[in-house]
């Protein structure tokens, strides 16, 4: 990591970075927080009071952010909740989605999970998709969901995607929709999934009607697997979709460039060197992804490449801008390669495109990545002003959380499998889960967010550069090789 601003000596060089140090690891957090939603639900069958997984979306004068609310063991959740902002982030109503589960009373499913949420311009409508769970046979993914809302706080019920039949198992919804109203698939909306029974086949979804209606699933031209596909939709129609592949061993992309017609085999962007997380953290290396406005796709992950033995992950980067040749793999420099921190779980969104593009990204962090049985999660920030040639000085969000005040699951205690951070009015809100000790058997588990939207970053502000880091030599992960397809829920990660 270097100190590119021309204006830094040398001495004022080790001073910034001995300054971020000491911040990295203070005892407080640096940012006001705002508690936007908590867990009501009060049956005995899930943990109250949790929230996890958080995904946002942001237009106009609106956020919207789903999560899921009542967390069970082996996968899902009590029902998807919503909180809403009208004011740019400044207060917020929270509530839960009609329709899907039992336990919110007015849905058929079991539980609910793997929740997003986006918007349709040329529809005016806010789409938020879930997965539905069955407990029948073992906790399964059945369906994959849609709601819909005009103004992101009165929900309807939702509409059926896809239904994965009598032996099937969903895995990983995502959404993303073409609001590019020169595009010729404007409008269109798409949905990405893999189906675990079938070995994480990747399979997609598009909808012309605003979410009304969906298509028949396809898959790829080869029936390819992965799992954790994100739809990034480029000016000119063309979705991008980054993804793991089955066994998380590597960053995989394919795409569609007739309006979701047919789909691409993947091109690999990136094998993936993963530090196993400690704590019994379930921490899964999936990716992060985002377009900025020119239609160049960028995709982060946690990674441990740029480490000595694997010892920790940063959070790594690659970009294309079409989807088939991609970049080398740089590391956001949110500390020195040599650092104990570990780093994972990233967040990410962009505001505006090319050299100026405004990147921020969210993440969670031990200060210590051999931690043990005595980790203490943080979450932290930063952003680039410049499109990831440089980055600010991270800020601490949350900090000093035990892993016991966070649900354990099949695959280790959860805060969520992704986070998420998204620009409003030109200010970024992350929105993430929040624990206290707990009271007993019950967690104190909310969503937060930062109280205030966060200002982007002046070019001046960047002044941390990991330009000249290089991968440590035959680097490669610290944990076992996967041989299974990867499933969340079943601990076989």
């Amino acid at each position: 990591m270097a100190v590119d601003s021309p204006f830094v000596s040398r001495c004022c060089a080790t001073f910034v970075v001995l300054s971020f140090l000491l911040m990295a690891g203070a005892a407080s957090a640096q940012v006001p927080l705002t508690e936007i939603s908590h867990d009501d639900f009060t049956n005995t069958t899930s943990m109250h009071e949790t929230e996890v997984e958080p995904a946002s979306w942001a237009f106009g004068a609106t956020i919207v952010t789903v999560f899921q609310v009542g967390r069970f063991n082996d996968g899902g959740a009590s029902d998807i909740g919503f909180a809403t902002s009208q004011d740019h982030g400044t207060t917020w109503t929270h509530g839960r989605l009609p329709g899907i589960t039992k336990l919110e009373g007015t849905g058929t499913y079991d539980r609910a999970s793997d929740t997003n949420v986006t918007y349709n311009t040329k529809f005016k409508v806010w789409l938020a998709e879930s997965l539905a769970l069955l407990e029948s046979g073992g906790a399964h993914g059945q369906a994959v969901l849609v709601s819909s809302s005009k103004d992101g706080i009165t929900w309807n019920n939702p509409v059926l995607v896809s239904d994965a039949g009598r032996n099937g198992f969903y895995d990983k919804p995502w959404i993303g929709c073409d609001n590019t109203s020169t595009s010729p698939f404007y409008g269109n909306c798409y949905m990405a999934w893999d189906d675990f029974s079938l070995g994480d086949q990747l399979e997609m979804s598009t909808s012309t009607d605003g979410g009304t209606t969906w298509s028949a699933k396809k898959t790829t031209s080869g029936n390819n697997f992965g799992t954790g596909g994100i739809p990034l939709v480029q000016p000119n129609g063309t979705v991008i979709v980054p993804a793991g592949d089955q066994f998380l061993s590597s960053i995989i992309a394919f795409r569609s460039t007739d309006g979701g017609n047919t789909w691409s085999a993947p091109k690999t962007v990136s094998t993936i060197s993963e530090h196993g997380v400690a704590g019994s953290m379930r921490a899964p290396a999936l990716p992060a992804a985002a377009m900025d406005a020119g239609g160049k796709a960028f995709v982060v992950w946690a990674d441990c490449r740029f480490r000595t033995r694997c010892a920790s992950n940063d959070i790594v980067m690659s970009t294309s801008t079409d989807g088939v040749t991609w970049s080398a793999v740089t590391r956001v420099p949110i500390d020195l390669a040599t650092s104990t921190v570990d780093h994972f779980t990233p967040g990410f969104s962009i505001l505006g495109g090319g050299a100026n593009a405004h990147l921020a990204l969210t993440y969670d962090f031990f200060n210590v990545s051999n931690c043990g049985s005595n980790c203490k999660l943080n979450t932290g920030y930063t952003t680039s002003p410049n499109g990831g040639a440089t980055w600010t000085k991270a800020k601490v969000l949350t900090f000093g959380m035990n892993t016991s005040w966070l649900p354990g699951t099949t695959s280790g205690q959860m805060a969520g499998d992704y986070q998420t951070t998204t620009f409003s009015a030109q200010k970024v809100h992350g929105t993430f889960p929040k624990a206290k000790a707990p009271t007993g058997s019950t967690f104190d588990e909310a969503m937060n967010t930062n109280a205030t939207g966060l200002a982007p970053a002046a070019e001046e502000e960047a002044v941390l550069s990991s330009a000249h880091d290089k991968p440590v030599s035959h680097y490669h992960s610290d944990i076992p090789k996967r041989t299974r397809p990867y499933h969340d829920d079943l601990g076989r990660d």
